[in-house]
């Protein structure tokens, strides 16, 4: 099934592919992003020979964005970790049990990433990160974001049966 809109999917599934791209396209920009501040790094340290201290948490903050991004798509295109060739060796009601427990577990530490991380972002927010203006808090923001997408697509995978893929062969 193709993550574009169509007339025939639910309002639902609508929404949720419009998150997912807006996912993919904040991941893509923070990757780039990541890829600019560590060209000035170098361009800085070894042309301009004056190393800028923001560069090193910045691309770290960056690389976390990317990571827990990338990890929500992940549970999105059910490309994530998983014992796919055991699941398909099962009996299909067997199968479908399997995956949702696998779904609920995914959704559940999804809940426990965003909260803890929330709980940790809001604890180091009045303390300014090393090298830079930015909150230490904000460092562990994306984990929070990430925690809740995980969460939120892999409920969407045990409550309507989320397609495989998000992009299909016609596309």
């Amino acid at each position: 099934m193709a993550m574009h809109a169509q007339k025939n999917e639910p309002a639902v599934r609508r929404v949720l592919d419009t998150i997912a791209w807006a996912t993919i396209f904040a991941g893509c920009l923070a990757l780039a992003g990541m890829a600019a501040v560590q060209a000035w790094q170098v361009f800085a340290r070894y042309v301009l020979n004056d190393s800028p201290g923001w560069t090193e948490p910045v691309a770290l903050l960056l690389l976390n964005t990317v990571m827990m991004l990338g990890a929500a798509i992940g549970v999105r295109m059910a490309s994530h970790f998983r014992f796919g060739m055991v699941v398909l060796l099962m009996p299909p009601s067997i199968q479908r049990v399997v995956l949702a427990l696998m779904n609920a577990l995914i959704a559940a530490i999804g809940v426990l990433l965003a909260w803890w991380g929330a709980r940790l972002t809001a604890d180091g927010w009045d303390v300014a990160m090393a090298g830079t203006a930015l909150p230490q808090g904000a460092m562990l923001l994306p984990l929070c974001i990430g925690g809740v997408l995980m969460a939120l697509f892999a409920l969407e995978r045990i409550v309507t049966g989320a397609p495989q893929t998000m992009i299909s062969e016609e596309d």
